[in-house]
């Protein structure tokens, strides 16, 4: 069966200056190879036969790097968003999508088993399936909590916060297409809020591996001295 992914790679990498003055987001490296070339591989090894790069910002040079995907025996081809469409949004100018396909983001350093996660999807038959983390979060000052009477009932130094969010890494299936508008910024946000509103409740798949985004610059060098010691595609 073939196997399709749609990669999100047309955002300017605002967070990740000076990082992206000269070089879209996609192609900053990570060792010695671009993070959407490291993507692509793992796609290709989970056997994904056909990935399509949404593009905007730079998109001559993804297009000169990647070209048609012989040099990783995969098919790329490429959807130019003539303005910011967001995560959503660039979907809908995409004529072929199958009836169930990955969608992600260009800027995902992740050991994510992306063939276990395609076969969940669609082994459960769900509408749209979501890649969750754990994060940690260390808030750096100590923390007042008062009552009413603005009196302190309790401190805490420096806690650490979980919150469960998304990976930037969904699958989905075509008939969320209705409601995205076509050619209009829409976001994952704005479809996550549209399918609760419609009791479609999207499924959550949550992580335990390895996962950063990149978007940062914090997280991006972070990524550089952890990717050494780490086999993400052979």
């Amino acid at each position: 069966m073939s196997k399709r992914a749609i990669i999100l790679a047309g955002g300017k990498g605002t967070r990740l200056k000076p990082y992206t003055i000269s070089l879209p987001k996609p192609l900053v490296p990570i060792g010695d190879v671009p993070i959407l070339e490291i993507i692509i591989r793992q796609l290709k090894k989970a056997g994904f036969d056909h990935v399509t790069l949404t593009v905007n910002h730079m998109a001559d040079i993804i297009q000169a790097y990647f070209g048609d995907g012989s040099k990783w025996q995969i098919k790329i081809d490429y959807s130019l968003e003539l303005k910011p469409l967001s995560t959503m949004g660039p979907l809908t100018l995409i004529p072929d999508l199958p009836e169930d396909f990955l969608v992600m983001n260009g800027d995902v350093l992740t050991d994510l088993n992306f063939e276990e996660f395609y076969s969940l999807h669609v082994g459960r038959k769900s509408n749209f399936t979501i890649a969750s983390y754990l994060r940690k979060d260390k808030v750096e000052y100590g923390v007042l909590i008062k009552n009413e009477n603005s009196e302190l009932v309790q401190f805490q130094e420096k806690p650490e916060n979980d919150y469960l969010v998304s990976m930037g890494v969904y699958m989905m299936s075509k008939k969320n297409l209705d409601y995205i508008p076509f050619d209009t910024f829409f976001g994952f946000d704005h479809l996550m809020n549209t399918l609760i509103e419609k009791k479609q409740y999207p499924s959550i798949f949550q992580f335990n591996g390895y996962w950063l985004d990149i978007g940062r610059p914090t997280d991006y060098e972070r990524a550089i001295e952890e990717y050494a010691g780490m086999n993400f595609y052979e």
